[in-house]
């Protein structure tokens, strides 16, 4: 008899999906071509943003963001310096461009019930150098962004949402990734879609949307709306190979695009999918020995969800080290709610970024918080009552 095993994510493709991918390698046409800018009209229509530019990570959409908001192109521009509010539950490339661009992290402690960065906490942060705020949407879960956006008008600052964990959700009916300047989403193989790698950057603005596109290519000036005019100023130049920006290679290629185009088209069946075996799950912890020792993660208030796993937060009076232990020798795979307390991180301490202030609520998930996988297929009753009975004999 196998061992059981509960993965933290399945293979997500389909044959569907390695089909499209297998036309454009039949096409010889594999690089950065029409297959990207198809999904990227897609998704910019199903979404409701104004601009969706295809990259290959979420990291790498992270990095534009702050790149385009430190950029000479820009009229209104950041500063070195100048500061960004962060939620201490980050992931190190959220975290990281805002360093790469000369700008000022501060660290935000979290909400322990909805694992998104705490409002009060952020307010109270906020300085005559604060200029941004670039949240994170985590696991499918959202902070109040009606109140958030307030705060935000108030001080008038800009907002970057890191949405790589959070494709599909809503608040108030209206998607994340579509409140702030500039969003990031990630299609790497255990989030909501995925490409294999791969990302998406979006903004409001025609201006950032133009820096955007040169960043994302060497800084060249080819496609630019303005790329013809550029040229002309510069007839001295070889016009296919003008470099009117700084820049990097972040080019997706268009067979994660044609596998990341043939997930995005079924996403409301895959979140479908994930709540119903979420609900499942749940059902059966509730009526098991574990119930009162453990605390599932739920919607905030005004969120419909697109679930990323199931964040789970042990009582006090487990030792989660020996549980996570003996759950993942009985075959259920899990790990960390994003890193836990970014700031316990040995990185942070190599760039002196420690903050001066307490992340009670980080800390808390940090050591009694996990996450385990929600997979895009029906799961069996069968396999959900093996699970919960590895919790209970665990705990």
């Amino acid at each position: 008899m196998s061992k059981f095993f509960y993965p933290l994510i399945d293979n997500p493709y389909r044959k569907k999906d390695i089909n499209e991918a297998v036309k454009v390698l039949k096409s010889f046409k594999i690089t950065s071509g029409i297959k990207t800018i198809n999904f990227q009209n897609t998704f910019k229509k199903k979404i409701k943003v104004n601009n969706a530019l295809m990259v290959n990570s979420g990291s790498s959409a992270n990095l534009l963001a702050l790149q385009c908001l430190i950029n000479p192109y820009r009229k209104k521009r950041l500063k070195r310096g100048d500061e960004i509010l962060i939620p201490s539950l980050c992931w190190s490339t959220s975290l990281w461009p805002i360093i790469q661009s000369g700008l000022k992290p501060k660290f935000v402690d979290v909400e322990k019930n909805t694992l998104n960065i705490d409002l009060n906490d952020l307010k109270s942060k906020i300085s005559k150098k604060t200029k941004g705020i670039l949240i994170v949407h985590v696991l499918g879960n959202s902070t109040n962004m009606n109140e958030l956006i307030k705060i935000k008008k108030r001080h008038n600052l800009y907002l970057i949402e890191d949405t790589c964990e959070s494709l599909g959700t809503k608040f108030n009916n209206k998607y994340l990734g579509t409140y702030g300047e500039f969003s990031s989403f990630s299609f790497y193989s255990s989030h909501q879609i995925s490409s294999g790698e791969g990302g998406m950057i979006c903004c409001k603005s025609q201006e950032d949307f133009e820096i955007l596109k040169a960043l994302r290519a060497h800084g060249w000036s080819r496609g630019l709306k303005n790329e013809h005019k550029i040229s002309k100023q510069n007839k001295h130049l070889d016009k296919r190979f003008i470099f009117y920006n700084s820049g990097f290679n972040v080019r997706a290629t268009d067979i994660a695009a044609s596998i990341g185009l043939s997930q995005f088209r079924d996403l409301n069946k895959f979140i479908k999918t994930r709540n119903i075996n979420r609900k499942k799950i749940i059902n059966e912890l509730n009526k098991s020995k574990v119930r009162d020792k453990i605390a599932i993660i739920e919607e905030n208030k005004g969120v419909k969800a697109s679930w990323f796993g199931i964040p789970i937060l042990l009582s006090k009076k487990i030792n989660k080290k020996l549980f996570i232990k003996k759950i993942e020798k009985d075959g259920v795979e899990t790990r960390p709610i994003i890193s836990g307390n970014f700031l316990n991180q040995p990185s942070i301490k190599k760039y002196n970024l420690r903050s001066n202030t307490k992340m009670k609520n980080a800390d808390y998930i940090n050591n009694y918080g996990f996450f385990i996988g929600l997979p895009t297929k029906p799961i069996s009753s069968l396999i959900i009552k093996k699970l919960v009975k590895v919790f209970e004999k665990s705990v």
